[in-house]
């Protein structure tokens, strides 16, 4: 395994420059023969149209054929929600014309493992999870995931400011809630755990009512318990769902309190539509940048392959929306203590706790604690 890690750097030094000479030659298995273009190939996971996590990497793939489209052809592969199918469509695409791959989130770890090593003349771009360069010659891989427990924190600081606010929506109780996708999920976790450090470093008493619902996909179910934090006293949530946060926009609107969305900046999906005003930002997770930003590093030979980077505030990956509705709806000394908390954090004067590796206990602890 030592050996293999040696190997696998000696040859990752290398790996971007052969890897353009083998786009434009047309002479190895799988470039393109009859152009000079790079072919890009997204795979998303379940569908677009989610208003956050795949929709955010359509744009990425968007604004990378806009910015190089003379250097790139891209093309957008939708797998469905059954995940028996994710690998064979992986594989497709290592098997078709595609010279880099780009696919993301933790139900594609295993699959780009075991399939990168057998298609080594292919590049693989993954987000939003890591893959184990250790056990598995993954020379062609980059791998990248972000600190949503930053962006967390800051949705934490802006729903406390808020509940504890005369906005016209904040009632007196000091309660605010998360309505997460599933308690196993790490990465949703390392947002409930941010949310709940900026809520406390805001208001020590403000308590935080936390809900799961067991699925990324079941809107109905983000609706119901996001109902049902509001009745609990919570005048504004953050939902951290995936494509089941709709959900708790529409419980938003139905209540008429406030929602922070996730991932992508959520009131840009609903533009023209009431639920619109009730989300009042949105934790961001930049997928779109990032993938710009690899882009333009592959292309101008900078990006290392067989490496991991973990992407936050410091790199303008991650965030809150501040659009519209933000400067509109938020009182201008709510949104300026806000961005003093962020500046401070990207500075790296404010450490948040991270769920990922955290103790099951711990993390039980952390939640009864904001109660």
């Amino acid at each position: 395994m030592f050996k293999k890690k040696i190997l696998s750097t000696l040859l990752a030094v290398g790996l971007s420059a052969s890897f353009l000479v083998g786009c434009t030659s047309g002479g190895d298995k799988g470039t393109t023969s009859d152009s000079d273009k790079v072919n890009v190939k997204l795979l998303v996971t379940g569908a677009l149209g989610d208003k956050g996590f795949n929709d955010s990497a359509n744009a990425g793939i968007k604004k990378i054929e806009e910015q190089f489209g003379d250097k790139v052809e891209v093309e957008v592969v939708e797998m469905g929600f059954d995940q028996t199918k994710f690998e064979p469509s992986l594989v497709d695409a290592s098997e078709s014309d595609a010279d880099v791959i780009v696919t993301g989130g933790w139900d594609m770890k295993e699959h780009v493992e075991n399939t990168a090593e057998t298609y080594q003349d292919k590049k693989y771009i993954v987000y939003d999870t890591d893959v184990n360069y250790d056990e598995y010659d993954l020379q062609n891989v980059y791998s990248m995931t972000y600190k949503q427990n930053e962006a967390g924190f800051l949705a934490g600081v802006l729903a406390t400011l808020v509940t504890t606010s005369d906005m016209e929506l904040a009632n007196e109780e000091k309660v605010i809630g998360f309505v997460g996708a599933r308690d196993t999920s790490a990465v949703i976790n390392d947002s409930l755990v941010g949310y709940i450090e900026g809520a406390k470093f805001i208001d020590k008493d403000v308590k935080v009512e936390v809900a799961y619902i067991g699925s990324f996909t079941d809107t109905a179910k983000a609706k119901e318990i996001t109902l049902a934090q509001y009745s609990n006293g919570a005048d504004v949530v953050f939902t951290a769902a995936g494509p089941a946060s709709a959900g708790s926009v529409e419980a938003a609107k139905d209540a008429k309190k406030y929602v922070i969305g996730v991932d992508s900046d959520q009131a840009i999906a609903y533009e023209g539509k009431e639920e619109q005003k009730y989300i009042i930002s949105s934790a961001l997770k930049n997928i779109d940048k990032s993938l710009v930003d690899t882009m333009d590093a592959l292309l101008n030979d900078k990006l290392e392959f067989n490496t991991h980077s973990v992407l936050g505030i410091k790199e303008d990956t991650v965030g809150l929306a501040e659009n519209d509705i933000y400067t509109s709806t938020v009182s201008e000394a709510i949104r300026t203590k806000v961005s003093e908390v962020a500046k401070e954090l990207k500075e790296g004067k404010i450490e948040v706790s991270t769920a990922l590796g955290m103790d099951e206990a711990k993390l039980k602890e952390i939640i009864q604690s904001a109660k």
